[in-house]
């Protein structure tokens, strides 16, 4: 019996070990520069857009904090996770349209995982992925006339990032980082972001700001994860 025991308190411990090991990466990623004032946006083309909101809707292309905090930054392992393979999630993230507006406007998700395109809008929205050329990721195309209605999807390839937009409504915009394992965020409002689970090692890590970098790499970090971690980052204006 007391050999029983022990080889489940074995087995116990060998399974907490994953656990125990992986840690949390935060940090924050501000903005250096001054960026220019948003736009306004003129919802005139469709009057149920505009009916939609109660003061002028703006661009969000430097969303940034009184501290300096940027949101919409994609932060992401780049480096470090060679021959692991990670299996794609059960969830399935929305990306929806409100107010004639993607929401979120930056987002990501783990390739072949499930992710939900969704019109919340009493209105029609034509909903078109557009991946980089060359891609394993395949441009769409699709309507969407119906409030509530819903369409699933999923990414093949990692690809930073894949832009969305409406046919219907030329300032809508969003964009889908794709990734091949799960160790990815997007920053809040005060620029802050938090990634779980990271496996000690040594890593590259990337912050990624679509309006800032297009289509060149973003800001990276060499970083060691023994235990939680921190990586702070500044994105400067040209």
């Amino acid at each position: 019996m007391r050999r029983h025991h022990v080889l489940l308190s074995a087995i116990g411990l060998a399974a907490c070990l994953p656990a125990l090991s992986a840690a949390d990466l935060t940090g924050k990623v501000v903005l250096k520069g001054t960026p220019k004032a948003e736009l306004t946006i003129d919802m005139s083309a469709d009057p149920k857009c505009g009916a939609l909101h109660d003061k002028p809707v703006t661009t969000r292309h430097y969303v940034v904090d009184k501290d300096g905090g940027l949101a919409n930054v994609l932060v992401f392992i780049k480096s470090g996770l060679a021959e692991k393979n990670f299996a794609a999630p059960s969830g399935t993230p929305v990306l929806d349209q409100v107010g004639c507006e993607y929401s979120p406007y930056v987002m990501g998700v783990q390739t072949h995982q499930k992710f939900k395109i969704k019109n919340s809008d009493p209105t029609l929205h034509n909903v078109h992925a557009t991946p980089k050329p060359g891609s394993e990721n395949k441009e769409f195309n699709m309507a969407q006339p119906v409030k509530d209605m819903t369409t699933e999807k999923s990414f093949p390839s990692p690809e930073t990032a894949v832009r969305f937009k409406c046919d219907v409504h030329p300032w809508m915009f969003a964009y889908v980082g794709v990734f091949d394992h799960p160790f990815y965020a997007v920053t809040g409002k005060d620029g802050t972001f938090k990634i779980s689970g990271l496996p000690k090692g040594k890593y590259t890590v990337e912050a990624y700001h679509v309006k800032t970098h297009g289509a060149n790499p973003g800001v990276t970090q060499e970083i060691t994860v023994d235990g939680d971690a921190k990586a702070d980052f500044t994105i400067e204006l040209k």
